[in-house]
């Protein structure tokens, strides 16, 4: 697969967890917010917290779960990005929260109905 082709499928796969989240509740405020430290997939809010969530697509788990791609050196990454977007968003005053949403889709964007697993509090 391309870097353009990775880079496509990544971007699907970060439309249909924003969907997902819409259908949850969530407001999407942001999509690929990205800054000098990092880039942040979604930003969402609810009623009490904005979330900073990092997307991971994968076919299957058979390998490990996408979130256990989300390892230390980048959740501190994630953290540091927040910290940037807070700091320029003074206006957003809820609960910070980290947050990673898995989808499986083995057949690509072919996939009719891709699983979606959403784990708040991820870190």
């Amino acid at each position: 697969m391309s870097g353009g082709e990775r880079k496509l499928l990544g971007r699907w796969g970060e439309a249909l967890a924003a969907e997902k989240l819409r259908e949850l509740g969530y407001q999407v405020i942001a999509a690929g917010y990205h800054c000098r430290f990092g880039e942040i997939d979604l930003i969402a809010v609810n009623d009490k917290y904005i979330c900073f969530i990092e997307v991971k697509l994968r076919k299957d788990a058979s390998f490990a779960p996408g979130r256990a791609a989300v390892d230390r050196r980048k959740q501190e990454k994630l953290r540091t990005t927040a910290q940037w977007y807070l700091a320029e968003h003074p206006e957003q005053t809820r609960q910070p929260r980290f947050d990673v949403a898995e989808l499986y889709a083995p057949q690509g964007m072919h996939t009719r109905a891709p699983e979606f697993y959403y784990w708040e509090n991820a870190f």
